[in-house]
């Protein structure tokens, strides 16, 4: 059977960190297996969801460039399908419909809480479907199954096993008539025909409930992956506080696909003692075995390490292009000034990030028009001045700018410049301060 797996984002918000390491994970196990990735958009919270998000997700998925076979596919152009699904089933008896109030609902919470039970619904409506009037108000539950568990072996964390006696009967169609998550869920994987499902750990608990519903359904069950959490720096869940947790904020921060790309894979995932993997490496080495059950912290020394190492090994021209992007943003005009390759080249060591880089290079491209108050009150004091006014007519006269001459243009004319205790003196000592 053909491996399929899918990404399944909610357009509720930006790309984050670790919804594009789950979407790696699925990309690179399909990949892997020469099987089909799918992309698809579960926007069935109509009111948070937002065309800004799924542009914002899609963007980040093709800054990454991990490409999809198939989608983008959107839940709410299926509900006619789910609809369709929820009827069948309320023919056959594997959902009823619940015509609890809710104030009723509310009242039993609170007694449950009360005598320290776990919240759930109690089955009020599941066998009392004639004694209601099918036009009155209601919701449609699905009959989970009273007696035995659900296990199922997951791919990272071995077998888990859940007790159907704490699985409530959820709601699968709301009052309005609108289909619930998780149930479309189920139904999307189904009909795309998904082998495997690879996801945060916070869908443990749903996944019962998805298995009894296929279950119920006759449809095959996929085998599933929980992919645990991704920590800040302090061990809480990486949130906003922590900086940037948005694909694009990397980037913006001078970030390369690559060194994010590495740094995700490995946040969570080992081979060996690697730590440099091109993208054709990790699709090679990649399994779900070698994935860590525990949390993973994010340190963002190492992913400057390893932007830098990227910087510095990739093509120059490859860094060129996606330096233009951050050049440009500063408003910088690089017309009548060297390549952007040859910029790569000269402050590839010194720079961790694009953006550092971006902003490095400036000055050949623009005329100094401000300079740092600290750094010339420490430097350009006036014994400075003789052997800088030298160095600037020296250079002034070249009239081809070679790397071999100005600093030999330097050295040679800094010559002769003496200081108050009468020895000579290089210009070369005011190279840092050339602009």
């Amino acid at each position: 059977m053909k491996t399929k797996t899918r990404f399944a984002p909610s357009p509720t918000g930006y790309l984050h960190v670790g919804g594009a390491r789950t979407a790696l994970y699925s990309w690179l196990f399909t990949r892997h297996s020469g099987g089909e990735f799918v992309l698809r958009i579960e926007d069935t919270d109509l009111e948070r969801s937002t065309q800004e998000a799924i542009d914002a997700i899609m963007e980040g998925l093709n800054w990454l460039n991990l490409d999809w076979d198939e989608g983008p596919h959107f839940q709410t152009k299926r509900f006619d399908r789910y609809n369709s699904v929820i009827d069948h089933m309320l023919e056959n008896g594997t959902a009823y419909r619940c015509y609890c109030s809710k104030q009723r609902l509310e009242k039993l919470r609170e007694t449950q809480i009360a005598n320290g039970e776990k919240p759930r619904y109690d089955g009020h409506c599941r066998d009392q479907v004639d004694k209601h009037d099918i036009n009155k108000p209601s919701v449609v539950r699905f009959r989970n199954p009273q007696q035995g568990s659900v296990i199922f072996d997951d791919m990272i964390r071995g077998p888990i096993k859940f007790s159907n006696m704490e699985l409530d009967d959820l709601i699968i169609r709301r009052t309005e008539g609108s289909p619930t998550y998780n149930f479309c869920v189920v139904i999307d994987d189904w009909d795309m025909e998904i082998t495997h499902v690879i996801r945060g750990e916070d869908h443990i608990n749903n996944t019962p409930r998805q298995i009894n519903i296929l279950q119920a359904l006759g449809a095959p069950i996929p085998q599933y992956a929980h992919v645990s959490m991704i920590l800040g720096e302090d061990n809480k869940k990486l949130s906003k506080r922590h900086g940037a947790v948005s694909v694009m904020q990397y980037r913006d921060k001078g970030y390369l696909p690559e060194a994010l790309l590495n740094y995700l894979v490995r946040l969570g995932w080992s081979h060996g003692d690697q730590e440099i993997f091109s993208l054709a490496q990790m699709k090679t080495h990649f399994s779900l075995g070698a994935v860590s059950k525990s949390a993973s912290a994010f340190n963002t020394k190492k992913l400057r390490w390893l932007n830098h190492h990227y910087i510095n090994h990739l093509p120059p021209e490859k860094v060129a292009t996606y330096l233009s992007w951050h050049v440009e943003k500063q408003g910088i005009d690089t017309q009548g000034g060297p390549p952007l390759v040859e910029i790569v080249k000269l402050l590839g060591e010194r720079c961790e990030t694009l953006k550092e880089m971006a902003e490095s290079c400036r000055y050949f491209y623009q005329e100094l028009t401000e300079f740092d108050v600290d750094a010339a009150k420490k430097h350009l004091k006036q014994a400075a001045h003789q052997p800088l006014t030298i160095v600037a007519a020296k250079l002034a006269e070249i009239d081809e700018w070679k790397v071999e001459k100005y600093p030999q243009c330097i050295t040679k004319h800094g010559n002769g410049v003496t200081n108050k205790y009468g020895k000579s003196r290089n210009a070369t000592t005011c190279r840092g301060h050339r602009r």
